[in-house]
């Protein structure tokens, strides 16, 4: 597809040659928040970032001068690692080196960087309980303010409460964020005007009929809890203008064979999980009990309703594991099973490994990274030149070395040399020193401070290899399946060893 679509599909695999929806399957499911909906990240997290500085205030202790703080969302990004004990924050290629460091807002030098992150024998893991990962859209406000306090504790140190570090301001920041999304400061907000907070995508409900009218199940996998996943799904597929607000019903229910909310994902792909199903009355919200997943009588019920084929004739569940899903879709775990998800860890990285199912990873900053790469690609021509001139460059400076080490020359052809190397390496560092500034000017104009998603430097960012492990597929929306009929094969890009580049046409 042109590079420079914005609402596009990119193809990888790392397991067979095709992926679903490659060939009738049994099911496509969808995690809903970030995924099915998209939210307003301007709105949405700076809700999120204003309630969370009110808990550290008002519950935490924390100083009053904190809510003068303003939040920029446009700040961090994903794939970037927290390090709890130093109140640095990180960016890694896939090998784990750290290209680029802040403590707080001051950027980490070179020296630092090593220090701190280079010189150990042994590779840090960089993973809980010492570091915090960055991986979603959610987190973004956290590292944020966590950085903020970063500052304020570096210039205010007798003004946070007493024993309070770099490790417990980012447990505080957690715990405080975390309640905001659990006690309603977030959510009864949203409820009242999803609009503000959430993008209306016209091609959602097609794309779910699409799924539908091809025979195969579809189901929704989601940690938020009935009363807010009705509101949002209601918002969503509901046919209204998108700058208006629809009527909450379950009508969307339609859309779908199974729903589970509350899921407490990702301990749900685990079949030994031992939560319960309960089931969902949709127009009450009431909880009722299940058998495993089979419905009985309640106190007040004692003919718990069923279609033919024995499966209650509700659809909507809380709780429970993946075997209660495959039981209520009369499925197995198998690559048919396409799941698509925002989160690496727990949408992807559980339900690939655990179970063997296909994933699809959502990433909305895609249509911004594509856009500025092709609007960009003359200056990444450009970069390539240098780069090989400083390549060719050293490769003579290494020849000249060679020659004025082991070759018998006159001391006359000895100076001759010796100017020349003193040439080249004085054109070399010129020629590096202009590369860099260029390479790091390009970066920036896909982010003033992290650079590239997808990179650091030429190489690809730990985001970027997160992503080529474990998604089959990712995309920037969910509705990018309209693009392509259901029987579409998803083939897998031929890859290159590095020693492949120069002996194949490309």
């Amino acid at each position: 597809m042109h590079a420079g679509t914005l609402n596009y599909l990119l193809e990888k695999d790392n397991a067979r040659d095709q992926t679903p929806c490659s060939q009738p399957s049994p099911g496509v499911g969808f995690d809903m928040d970030y995924t099915l909906a998209q939210y307003k990240p301007e709105t949405f997290e700076s809700l999120a970032y204003e309630g969370t500085v009110r808990k550290l205030v008002y519950d935490l202790g924390y100083p009053a001068e904190l809510l003068e703080l303003s939040f920029d969302w446009e700040y961090m990004v994903r794939g970037l690692v927290l390090d709890k004990k130093r109140g640095n924050i990180l960016k890694m290629d896939r090998h784990k080196y750290v290209k680029v460091g802040y403590h707080g807002f001051r950027e980490l030098s070179k020296e630092e960087k090593v220090q701190s992150y280079g010189s150990t024998y042994i590779r840090d893991a960089f993973d809980e309980p010492d570091y915090a990962l960055i991986d979603t859209l959610f987190s973004l406000g956290e590292a944020y303010l966590f950085a903020q306090l970063v500052e304020f504790i570096d210039g205010n140190p007798g003004k946070v409460p007493q024993g309070v570090d770099y490790a417990r301001i980012y447990k505080d920041v957690k715990a405080a964020i975390d309640l905001c999304h659990h006690d309603g400061t977030i959510k009864q907000v949203v409820t009242k005007d999803p609009g503000r907070y959430i993008h209306w995508d016209k091609t959602l409900v097609p794309m779910l009929n699409m799924l539908r009218d091809s025979g195969r199940s579809v189901f929704l996998v989601t940690n938020s809890f009935w009363d807010y996943t009705n509101m949002v799904m209601s918002f969503l597929c509901g046919q209204h203008a998108p700058d208006s607000n629809a009527t909450c019903s379950s009508d969307w229910l339609q859309y779908f064979d199974v729903v589970i909310t509350g899921s407490a994902k990702p301990s749900f792909f685990h079949d030994d999980n031992n939560a319960s199903l309960l089931e969902i009355d949709p127009d009450s919200g009431m909880l009722l009990n299940t058998d495993n997943y089979a419905p009985v009588a309640q106190v007040s019920d004692t003919s718990p309703r069923l279609t033919g084929t024995g499966r209650t004739n509700r659809k909507t569940f809380q709780g429970g594991n993946v075997s209660h899903l495959h039981k209520l879709l009369a499925i197995e775990s198998s690559p048919q099973v396409l799941y698509v998800g925002d989160h690496i860890y727990g949408d992807i990285l559980c339900s690939k490994k655990v179970l063997g199912w296909r994933t699809m990873l959502i990433v909305p900053e895609l249509e911004t990274e594509v856009r500025l790469a092709w609007e960009t690609r003359n200056i990444r021509k450009e970069l390539g030149m240098m780069r090989l001139e400083h390549d060719n460059i050293e490769d003579s400076i290494h020849r000249l070395k060679w020659s004025l080490k082991f070759e018998n020359l006159t001391d006359e052809r000895k100076q001759v040399l010796s100017f020349k190397l003193d040439d080249l390496e004085t054109r070399n560092n010129e020629v590096r020193l202009a590369h860099q500034d260029a390479l790091r000017e390009w970066h920036q104009k896909f982010h003033k401070v992290w650079g590239q998603l997808m990179k650091t430097g030429y190489q690809n960012s730990r985001f970027a290899h997160q992503v080529d492990r474990f998604a089959c597929l990712y995309t920037s929306r969910v509705s990018s399946l309209c693009l392509y009929l259901t029987e579409k094969y998803y083939r897998p890009t031929e890859e290159f060893m590095p020693h492949e580049f120069d002996v194949l046409p490309l």
